[in-house]
């Protein structure tokens, strides 16, 4: 009797053989497709994607080894347990039907938020489930219908924030196998930037934290330096982020983290002084709690933070027009000496407004700043940080007494 032939998952098969794949290799739209099959379509004169039929910016293959992997431990379980082929098809149908219902405009929110839960404990589970998700681009999905909608006090205001917030946790869960440069969707189209904005503004805490990592994401992207510089420029985003951390608010280390990495583009850095960060980052340290090293990290970014802002001469103005400015930095100095680029942001950041301002190495002077470089010259710091402490007490040398200059 003939042995019945298995049923092949459809993401297993090449959409133009339709044959089991043999060499995956995906184009730069995404797709994949068997290496043979593509590079005849190719061969033959077309510069569209098959499916999408989408021009080809680039016509370079690269192999799918995730979808290689998955075919491999298919036919091995398949060799071993013939239950185990239904295995993989029913996480295949089960990621179908939920795509299926989040895209369909009949679901209501209560399903389509039953779905993302269902979604974001596969996201959890297995690597196996993951790849599915990511073969069927949920990342791009699931980005898009939070943002599609603007966020107003219509009836069902709170139902969409649940959804929102669904969305966006699945989305970060989904990020760090998914391409970055869909993120760029919100650079294409207007009316997404507009609802990440107000979304922001008017979104739950959890909704913040969430877009506040995806800010960090983009920030990281070499694809997306233009949203960068968009988002660095948004006087609504950098406003809230500001408020944020300047009031403590919860996610306000997520807001550090996200300014930090908006801050890193040369081209925001006017902007984002202008809108009072360095005030806030200052008030923030000035407000941070003074043991446990794990609290010490957000303030560690923030004095990162304010040095890299220090290129713009407002900033400098900023911190010596602060009550605490001067003084927040000094204490900053040894405080975080077991972290020798936090020590040496703040030695750095002394030696900046020193060098311009008469009055901020006199309040350097009254805050303990001489005692404080002894201590972190004493420490196990980098030579590299003990030699920016020298070069401030050089330059603070002048303003010193005579017992001072002794101790020196």
């Amino acid at each position: 009797m003939k042995e019945p032939e298995m049923a092949i998952p459809p993401l297993f098969r090449c959409p133009i053989s339709l044959d089991l794949f043999k060499d995956p290799v995906t184009l730069c739209t995404g797709q994949t497709y068997d290496r043979s099959s593509i590079e005849k379509w190719l061969s033959s004169g077309n510069s569209t994607c098959p499916v999408t039929m989408q021009k080809l910016h680039d016509s370079s293959i690269v192999p799918n080894h995730t979808l290689r992997h998955l075919i491999h431990q298919w036919l091995q379980l398949n060799c071993r347990n013939g239950y185990d082929l239904h295995y993989f098809q029913a996480i295949d149908d089960s990621i179908v039907g939920l795509k299926h219902n989040l895209q369909s405009k009949e679901s209501t929110l209560d399903t389509k938020v039953q779905a993302l839960e269902k979604v974001l404990a596969l996201s959890e589970d297995l690597p196996l489930e993951n790849s599915f998700l990511i073969q069927l681009d949920f990342f791009q999905m699931i980005l898009e219908l939070a943002l599609e909608n603007s966020v107003d006090q219509s009836s069902n205001f709170q139902e969409s924030l649940i959804f929102m917030e669904k969305a966006l946790v699945c989305a970060l869960k989904l990020l760090p196998f998914s391409d970055l440069g869909t993120l760029n969707m919100l650079k294409e189209d207007e009316s997404k930037f507009t609802n990440f904005l107000m979304l922001f503004k008017n979104g739950t805490f959890i909704i913040k934290k969430s877009l506040c990592h995806l800010i960090v994401a983009i920030s990281s992207s070499l694809q997306s330096k233009e949203l960068v510089t968009m988002l660095g420029k948004s006087k609504i985003l950098i406003q809230e982020l500001v408020h944020v951390i300047e009031n403590k608010l919860d996610g306000c280390e997520e807001s550090i983290r996200a300014l930090s990495a908006l801050s890193s583009l040369e081209q925001n850095r006017e902007f984002i002084v202008k809108e009072n960060a360095v005030e806030a980052l200052i008030t923030y340290i000035v407000n941070a709690p003074k043991c446990q090293y794990r609290s010490l990290l957000a303030p560690i970014l923030a004095m990162k933070t304010i040095e890299t802002l220090l290129v713009e001469k407002n900033a400098k103005e900023d911190v010596l027009n602060h009550p605490n400015g001067v003084s927040a930095i000094v204490k900053m100095v040894f405080r975080v000496s077991s972290d020798n680029e936090g020590s040496e942001s703040a030695v750095n950041s002394l030696i900046i407004v020193c060098h311009d301002f008469m009055q901020a190495r006199e309040e350097a002077i009254y805050s303990g700043v001489l005692s404080q470089l002894l201590l972190l010259l004493q420490s196990q710091c980098s030579e590299r940080t003990k030699n920016k402490a020298r070069m401030l007490l050089k330059l603070l040398r002048s303003m010193c007494t005579g017992d001072q200059k002794q101790a020196l």
